[in-house]
């Protein structure tokens, strides 16, 4: 029997992102990302199962490659930055579903408010790099209601509907390296 460790693993930011997708006149999708974020997950062994995850965005980061919009997402009307800068998912573990999938529910802070949320986690496998590090990789993706927290800002269209969806796709490549042993 393998003997329990606990292994401390870091989202490579190289190697991953943070997306989303939101509908934009209710005819288009507006993406975005955010370029500034950070996670550690601390498993049993290599057993993501036991998974214990900490990601953080730097919510000022986001990225859809327009600067006004950009600035607007910034404002109280959406992220309100000022107030609060971080964006932050919490998990304690991740539900296998079959040897690829995993469901993965925790807490998403966002504006101050704290909500469940559940997302489909696809398991990429491990592998060492050229260098000698251990990776593990995830596709992550799920939706998410905007209203929940708090980003209620919208314009009517005079042809009927919204300016911007309530419903937020997102989606992540995760690749986590695998720290040296270390004391926590």
């Amino acid at each position: 029997m393998e003997a329990q460790k606990l292994n401390f693993w870091n989202i490579d930011t190289v190697h991953s992102d943070i997306r989303f997708k939101v509908k934009h006149l209710m005819i288009s999708n507006v993406s975005g990302k955010f370029n500034k974020f950070e996670g550690r997950v601390t498993t049993t062994n290599n057993d993501f199962a036991t998974a214990n995850i900490r990601v953080t965005i730097d919510a000022a980061s986001v990225d859809t490659e327009m600067a006004d919009r950009d600035a607007h997402l910034l404002s109280a009307d959406f992220f309100d930055v000022q107030n609060h800068p971080t964006i932050t998912f919490e998990a304690r573990g991740l539900r296998k579903v079959d040897d690829e999938e995993y469901e993965l529910t925790g807490n998403l802070t966002l504006r101050g408010i704290t909500k469940p949320i559940a997302l489909k986690a696809e398991y990429g496998g491990l592998a060492k790099d050229p260098w000698g590090n251990v990776k593990a990789g995830f596709a992550i993706t799920g939706k998410l209601t905007r209203k929940d927290w708090g980003l209620n800002w919208n314009t009517a269209l005079d042809t009927g509907g919204v300016l911007v969806g309530d419903e937020i796709r997102v989606s992540s490549d995760v690749e986590l390296v695998l720290q040296a042993d270390e004391e926590e």
